[in-house]
């Protein structure tokens, strides 16, 4: 397949491309960003759509009211076909102004920097009790499967108002549906049960409303009077759980990898622990997980970066290379805590910027914090080239993580 400039064209592999490792950038973006910062990408699915490499024009187009979120554009850019059931399009992600500003605004109360903070307390004692199973596991032991993911998993059940007695049921299936050791059968079960129980917690909340994200999103239609669909909550659930749990169990375990394979990194944190809040900034860009996160469509002519996107062309806006802007962010391909730059666009940009983003960053925080203090001499149990990546995964990450101490 090919990768088109305006008037040069490349042969290269169908997009999504592979990371050369877990923190550099796939090959074929090299050569991409040298025919110009807006190229033509073939999607596995054999859509051809517009790929954005540069940090300034990825900011333009996300505050440009000219392109749209909305998944039932006909290019919309998907990499992948999800069942209809599985699809988001009815919750805020999928959404445009003034609808997105509207639905997005009853979730966003819950994450207010206010409240994030006044779930550090619960918060560390979930990272606690992680850990104490990690170590009662005994070394080596799976570090993503035992503390990554039950940790964000834990949190968002808590927000949503999920009843304490569920939280195993969405750990098991949490397990099912994003562990490495899982069936595609059990991941197509684990989806079906998973929205089949949220149906249910939406009826639950309806009748017996609570101090919770759901209840709240509940009331506030009802107050404004909008008509709702089960299946916008079950989406909005949905969107949320996979936002505020995917990503964060895979940043905790590319963060302990990160900092494993840069000890110099690892020590400076270690000897100022008051520098874990711009640790976190830097190893959100160093990382940046939702690479292929933020697909978009032209409603407009555009011109962008010497070309042309025709109305109805899908567009990528690939933050990896944007966060490696050696225009922006010096020596760019280099981990360095205390960079602490807020610039990059690891939580996006615009009016769809991360709504969890300061909940996440509590959670990584602390996670980061607290594994090595708890285990100092923490190593991985494996070579750091046997560890299995998500490769072409919409959010990047690992399987598994075999760590020793």
């Amino acid at each position: 397949m090919s990768v088109n400039a305006a008037d040069s064209t490349t042969e290269h592999s169908t997009f999504p491309y592979k990371r050369t490792c877990p923190f550099s950038m796939p090959r074929e973006y090299g050569p991409m960003m040298e025919q110009g910062s807006v190229t033509k990408v073939s999607l596995i699915t054999g859509l051809e759509v517009w790929a954005v490499t540069d940090y300034h024009l990825i900011r333009q187009l996300l505050t440009d009211p000219r392109i749209s979120s909305s998944r039932k554009h006909e290019n919309f850019p998907f990499y992948f076909e999800a069942p209809p059931e599985f699809r988001t399009e009815t919750s805020f992600i999928g959404y445009d102004a003034p609808e997105h500003t509207t639905t997005r605004r009853k979730a966003a109360v819950t994450f207010t920097n206010r409240r994030v903070q006044q779930l550090r307390e619960k918060i560390a004692e979930n990272v606690d009790l992680r850990l104490d199973a990690l170590e009662a596991a005994g070394s080596p032991a799976d570090l993503h499967e035992i503390v990554s993911l039950p940790v964000p998993m834990t949190m968002i059940c808590e927000l949503l108002g999920v009843p304490y007695e569920d939280h195993e049921f969405f750990a098991l299936h949490g397990t099912n549906l994003l562990g490495g050791h899982s069936t595609p059968e059990q991941r197509q079960a684990a989806m079906v049960e998973v929205g089949r129980y949220l149906e249910k917690l939406v009826g639950l909340k309806e009748r017996e409303p609570g101090d919770d994200l759901l209840s709240r999103a509940i009331v506030a239609y009802r107050e404004s009077g909008e008509e709702y669909t089960t299946r916008d909550l079950v989406n909005l659930c949905r969107l949320l759980m996979n936002g505020g749990h995917e990503t964060t169990a895979n940043m905790i375990s590319l963060c302990t990898m990160a900092l494993l394979r840069h000890p110099d990194q690892l020590e400076q944190l270690k000897a100022d622990p008051q520098l874990i809040g711009p640790a976190i900034e830097e190893l959100v860009r160093y990382i940046t997980i939702g690479d292929l996160a933020i697909p978009r469509v032209a409603l407009e002519d555009i011109e962008l970066g010497g070309v042309t996107i025709k109305k109805g062309d899908g567009i990528l806006c690939l933050t990896l290379p944007a966060n490696r802007d050696a225009t922006v962010f010096e020596r760019p391909d280099e981990l360095i805590l205390s960079r602490g730059s807020r610039r990059h666009l690891g939580f996006g940009h615009g009016a769809h910027y991360c709504i969890g983003a300061d909940l996440a960053r509590v959670e990584l925080e602390i996670a980061i914090t607290k594994i090595f203090e708890r285990f100092p001499d923490l190593r991985l149990a494996v070579p750091f080239e046997d560890i299995r990546t998500k490769e072409g995964s919409v959010v990047y990450g690992v399987w598994s993580l075999p760590v020793a101490w």
